[in-house]
C-alpha cells in the first residue's frame, strides 16, 4: 500500500470523482454528455467513447490535486491510457490524484427489498490486474428499496466479506451500500444500516484501512459514528440521483462527510462545449462540490 496515498485519503481536504460508469451506466452518461446511442455500434466503441469524456476530464486544468483527493475507475479506464501511461499512473504522477478501481460485477436480482452483489467471479484475477495498474483501492455497490432489517444485514455481511479479502490483498476497500433515495422509509433504513454497519465494524479483528460510501442521510452527522473506529479512514457520500445542487445542501450540513459523486460532478458537460466551455462548467462543478466537502 501506498503510505502517501493513505495518509492523503485519511488527512486531505477535497472529494471523490466518481468516473466509474459500467456496462449498464454507460449508455446514460454518454447520453448525459451529448452522445446518443446512435454513435456506437458495439460495447467497444461505446467504451472508447466512454474513455475520451473521462480522458477529457481528467486532463482537464481544472481537474487538480488541490480540490479532488481520489477518482473511481472501471476496469477499462484501468486498463486504458492517458498521455501515453496507465489512468491510474496518470492521475498519481500527474495530478497527485489517487486511483480506486470500481470492482463489482454488477447488480444480483432484487429480493426481499434489496439488491445484493452478484458473486464475484473475477475478483482475484482482477486485484492481480489492479496491482499491475497501481491502483490504491476499490469500491463495490449493493442497494438497499426497502427496510427489511434480515436482507439489510445481508448485504452488510456480504460486503465485509468481500472487504476483508481485498483488504488483505493490501488495497482499501469502499464499502457501498446505497440506499435508494426514493423509499419511502429511507430514514429508518439508515437506522437499520447503521445499526449492522457499526456491528460489523465493532467485531472487525483486522487492521486493514476502510472507507464507506453513503447515501446522504435524512439526520446531519447520522454516519459520524463510523469514525469512533480505527479502521474507518474516510465516509464519502454518493448524489444517488439528488441534483448537484440539492446533493450539497445536504452534504454541507454532515461533519467529516465529503462527496464522491458521478452524475452530480458531470453535471452540465458535454461533448460539444469548446474546451474553454468545458473548463468552466467542470470548474464550477469541482468548485461547488469541494466546498460542500469542507463545509460540514
Amino acid at each position: 500500500m501506498n503510505t502517501k496515498q493513505l495518509e492523503r485519503m485519511k488527512n486531505d481536504k477535497g472529494f471523490v470523482a466518481a468516473l466509474d460508469q459500467s456496462g449498464g451506466s454507460t449508455p446514460k452518461a454518454l447520453k448525459n454528455y451529448g452522445i446518443g446511442e446512435d454513435a456506437y455500434s458495439n460495447e467497444e466503441e461505446m467504451f472508447k467513447l466512454v474513455h475520451e469524456m473521462r480522458k477529457r476530464i481528467i486532463t482537464n486544468s481544472a481537474f487538480t490535486s488541490e480540490k479532488i483527493l481520489a477518482a473511481i475507475l472501471f476496469k477499462v479506464t484501468m486498463n486504458s491510457k492517458v498521455d501515453d501511461k496507465y489512468t491510474g499512473d496518470y492521475l498519481w504522477e500527474e495530478k497527485g490524484i489517487v486511483p480506486f478501481l470500481k470492482v463489482d460485477e454488477g447488480l444480483d436480482e432484487e429480493k426481499d427489498g434489496v439488491q445484493l452483489m452478484k458473486p464475484f467471479k473475477h475478483l482475484d484475477e482482477l486485484l492481480e490486474n489492479a496491482r499491475e495498474r497501481n491502483i490504491f483501492g476499490t469500491k463495490m455497490r449493493s442497494l438497499i428499496r426497502e427496510n427489511n432489517p434480515e436482507a439489510i444485514k445481508k448485504i452488510v455481511r456480504q460486503q465485509f466479506e468481500y472487504a476483508d479479502k481485498i483488504g488483505s490483498k493490501g488495497f482499501v476497500p469502499i464499502i457501498e451500500p446505497e440506499i435508494d433515495i426514493h423509499s419511502k422509509d429511507k430514514a429508518e433504513i439508515e437506522k437499520v444500516l447503521k445499526k449492522y454497519l457499526l456491528e460489523e465494524l465493532e467485531a472487525f479483528k483486522f487492521d486493514y484501512p476502510l472507507m464507506f460510501k453513503l447515501s446522504l442521510p435524512e439526520e446531519a452527522n447520522f454516519y459520524h459514528d463510523l469514525y469512533n473506529y480505527k479502521n474507518t479512514i474516510r465516509v464519502v457520500a454518493l448524489s444517488g440521483g439528488y441534483s448537484r445542487k440539492d446533493a450539497n445542501a445536504k452534504l454541507a450540513k454532515n461533519k467529516d462527510l465529503i462527496a464522491s459523486y458521478s452524475r452530480a460532478l458531470t453535471e452540465g458537460l458535454n461533448a460539444s462545449q469548446s474546451d474553454e466551455e468545458f473548463t468552466k462548467t467542470l470548474d464550477f462543478s469541482i468548485e461547488e462540490n469541494y466546498k460542500a466537502s469542507i463545509e460540514g
